[in-house]
């Protein structure tokens, strides 16, 4: 026997793996999009000038949840390769671009900080491709299950900066709390 784990072992592995880290990233997901109020239902947002390539919303709940779960089958690859040089980095990595990814929803929906989430986004770019070429080193396959993520951030890096060119007035602007006052 040449192999410390037969073919069967390492795939009962990335299973037990995908079945804990499939769900996570699905639900970390959801919870940032739903806590910071998210899409059409957020007054702000609905009031912002929307760029000519904005999709149509419904398409932004089935992207992210396929991305979601395919970021999580990733993470599992990479967290089944026991032994593999650069694992543990990578896994590291994946977990601080995960929270950059978190962060966006609240910046941009919750704190309108639209300027603030371009910045988080970019640095969500850059993450992304470093976290791309470690899964590369542990798992290929785990890397190329990130391509349509870096591809999508990608797309909404440039819906981020056209909706600060479109609103620069709406920019850390909140109407959360607002009183009309009118005297007599």
């Amino acid at each position: 026997m040449t192999a410390l784990a037969s073919r069967g072992q390492l795939r009962a592995s990335v299973i037990r793996w995908a079945l804990f880290t499939v769900p996570a990233c699905m639900l970390l997901g959801y919870l940032s999009g739903a806590l910071s109020q998210s899409g059409a239902d957020n007054p702000w947002f609905a009031e912002l000038a929307k760029p000519g390539i904005f999709p149509p919303p419904m398409w932004f709940g089935i992207v992210w949840s396929v991305l979601y779960a395919m970021m999580g089958f990733a993470l599992a690859l990479v967290c089944a390769a026991w032994g593999a040089r650069g694992r543990t980095a990578a896994i590291a990595l994946f977990a601080v671009q995960f929270a950059v990814n978190l962060a966006w929803s609240p910046t941009f929906f919750a704190a309108h900080q639209i300027a603030g989430a371009l910045a988080v986004i970019v640095v969500l770019d850059l993450l992304v491709i470093a976290t791309i070429a470690l899964f590369w080193r542990v798992r290929r396959a785990a890397a190329l299950l990130l391509l349509p993520y870096l591809a999508w951030i990608l797309f909404a890096t440039v819906l981020n900066y056209e909706f600060l060119r479109l609103n620069p007035k709406a920019d850390g602007t909140s109407d959360r709390g607002a009183v009309q006052r009118i005297e007599i």
